[in-house]
């Protein structure tokens, strides 16, 4: 399941995380249809960065990363992907919403 390798979507694509809610770790998934650079934030309920996850180039293909919380309270956060294509023809911003259960 786990394995993506060569695969390249058709679209950027920003993936409910799963479990949700969780404790104290969380996978998130992302597509990306070209090389792109890739930032994935977490904020916590009031907008505030509490930590940035990627911020690099990645190839076009679909990616997992795993959040590991244990340093955060339990509560509502939201984890948002910026991702720009290289060559500066597409963008793309999705925010999703998560639950800390602790």
């Amino acid at each position: 399941i786990n394995d993506f390798k060569g695969i390249v979507p058709s679209e950027f694509q920003l993936s409910q995380n799963y479990p949700n809610p969780f404790n104290p770790s969380t996978v998130i998934r992302y597509s990306l249809p070209n090389t792109s650079k890739v930032v994935l934030n977490i904020y916590n309920s009031l907008g505030q960065e509490v930590m940035r996850l990627k911020d690099e180039t990645n190839t076009a293909g679909i990616y997992e990363v795993q959040f590991n919380s244990s340093k955060l309270s339990s509560g509502v956060y939201f984890y948002q992907l910026i991702a720009e294509s290289v060559d500066g023809n597409k963008s793309f911003t999705s925010t999703k919403k998560m639950i800390l259960m602790k």
